[in-house]
């Protein structure tokens, strides 16, 4: 067995299909994401006792808000339209979250963090109507 000191540790992956919402709901959930609280908001949007571990509710909330943009495109008479709003404000916020939260990566002679994490931050807050799909 061989020591490999240079192990290059992988920042969460941003975008394989991003996901296409109208531009007044993303308007809407960046708009939010001042008064958002992860402890508090979380746990109420979830109906959780506990706040999960960073970037673990990614998918319930993604799955939810699925359904919830299922029945908008149907027109749904049960359509939520808060509720689809705080979802979203939560997939933003726990995408943001997951990226800051997760290692740097690592590579010898070169300068590859900086640009990859200013590469990440510029496609989850750049103005647009495309979401990543994964952090």
């Amino acid at each position: 067995m061989s020591y490999m000191p240079n192990v290059i540790v992988f920042r969460p992956h941003i975008a394989a299909e991003p996901l296409r919402r109208p531009r007044i709901l993303i308007r809407a959930a960046r708009e939010g994401q001042s008064g958002w609280r992860r402890d508090r908001d979380l746990k109420r949007l979830l109906r959780l006792d506990h706040t999960p571990a960073l970037g673990a509710a990614l998918p319930r909330l993604r799955a939810e808000e699925a359904l919830l943009n299922d029945a908008r495109l149907q027109r749904a008479a049960d359509y939520d339209m808060h509720r689809h709003i705080l979802l979203m404000i939560a997939i933003l916020a726990e995408m943001r979250a997951a990226v800051a939260g997760a290692p740097m990566p690592v590579r010898t002679g070169g300068r590859i963090g900086a640009a990859m994490l200013a590469q990440m931050g510029a496609a989850i807050s750049a103005p647009g109507t495309a979401i990543p799909a994964h952090p």
